[in-house]
């Protein structure tokens, strides 16, 4: 069992809001090298961001699941990709802490600071064989894998029980290849590369059904450890990418406040009622999506703290809506990205970096609103829901 000094929520989410003109400086270089910089990282580790939702018994801060949400949402405004990092490499100490402690064992046995990466995206083939089950093939987008001693979760389905089932396993970094393929229009910087595995055994204890909620599955586990995973890595997601818009908005103001009008009779850009119209509606969207998302939040953990675990009707409700930031947010940060006119295209601009960063986040498959939302809708009207169950949850009721 290791301890170590516990910051406050404030101190941390502080750490990250001062981060943010760093970030912004090493932006275009990260785009251009396609990589979060190793500075960066450290800069990460020394601020105890990777700290946050590891369990303690491995030297983490075992956190309130929204202060690493809070942190996302400051970091996004300084670079997209290295505040995705923060978000990927983030969040898997949570998924170590659904596993037996042997795996965590195993991660941080040696290295505390070790991090994760993962692709859950089930591309490669997975087949159970005795004593667990053996993983071969690619697997692609393994954000901040360059960073990642401590190995990479790999998602696969699998027939068993009857039926076919979604696993995630954890596999050491040796048995991980990495191939440099990701050259993408947005969140260059993230480095998220191919994995290649060949025929590698992975034990039982190392997987968990990613859907699997209940309590057989959460019943053992410390209070954090009681939120969905689901829930988590999705709201994580939507975190980071309302940090984005946030930083859309930043510039904006940065940009217009000096700015002159071309037209003489409304003189400076503050004077022109459009530019403050769409500044302020795509300031009122970015809000509601970050309140939505701490509210969720909020509204699980007081069910998790206490070792409930969270009411299926309330899972499918926070899952679904989150799935809405994406949009949200893309919609906010183009409203203000259109005002720039000529201005906002030049690859010297930052403006048109951030917007292409947010387009790329905002298609990730965690950002689904069209589906999600028939599926959410029909709940709502008495529909029951599909089997397989796409909400990723058993009910516990």
């Amino acid at each position: 069992m290791q301890t170590t000094t516990i910051v406050t929520e404030e101190e941390i989410i502080a750490r990250a809001t001062a981060l943010i003109p760093t970030l912004r400086e090493r932006a275009a270089d990260t785009e251009k090298n396609r990589m979060v910089p190793t500075e960066t990282i450290q800069d990460f580790q020394d601020a105890g961001f990777f700290k946050i939702l590891q369990p303690k018994r491995w030297g983490g801060y075992e956190m309130h699941p929204n202060v690493l949400n809070k942190v996302l949402m400051e970091l996004g405004r300084g670079c997209p990709s290295s505040a995705w990092n923060v978000m990927v490499l983030g969040v898997h100490p949570f998924e170590i802490g659904l596993l037996d402690p042997k795996v965590g064992d195993e991660v941080w046995g040696e290295d505390p600071t070790a991090l994760i990466s993962s692709s859950y995206a089930p591309f490669g083939k997975v087949t159970a064989v005795e004593g667990g089950y053996e993983l071969n093939g690619e697997w692609l987008t393994s954000s901040g894998c360059d960073h990642a001693s401590g190995g990479a979760f790999l998602g696969g389905r699998v027939q068993e029980n009857g039926g076919m089932v979604f696993r995630s396993f954890w596999v050491p970094a040796h048995y991980l290849k990495i191939v440099d393929d990701w050259h993408v229009v947005g969140l260059a910087g993230t480095g998220s590369k191919k994995l290649v595995v060949d025929k590698v055994f992975v034990p039982s204890y190392r997987s968990h059904v990613i859907g699997d909620y209940c309590e057989a599955t959460h019943g053992h586990v410390d209070n954090l450890y009681k939120m969905p995973f689901f829930y988590m890595f999705y709201a994580a997601v939507s975190s980071v990418i309302v940090g984005m818009a946030r930083g859309m908005e930043d510039m904006y103001i940065e940009h217009m406040t000096p700015r002159q009008n071309l037209n003489q009779a409304v003189g400076a850009a503050v004077n022109d009622p459009f530019i403050k119209q769409r500044l302020g509606a795509a300031s009122a969207k970015i809000m509601g999506a970050a309140s939505r998302i701490l509210h969720n939040t909020e509204e699980a953990w007081s069910y998790a703290s206490t070792g409930q675990l969270v009411p299926l009707d309330m899972r499918i409700k926070h899952f679904a809506t989150n799935q809405f930031t994406g949009g949200e947010c893309f919609e906010a940060a183009h409203m203000l990205f259109k005002k720039t006119s000529t201005r906002g295209v030049w690859l010297s601009s930052p403006m048109q970096r951030q917007m292409r960063d947010i387009l790329v986040a905002s298609n990730h498959i965690t950002q689904n609103e069209d589906n999600i939302g028939d599926l959410f809708g029909g709940q709502l009207l008495g529909a029951p829901l599909p089997v397989p169950n796409p909400f990723g949850a058993k009910s516990n009721e």
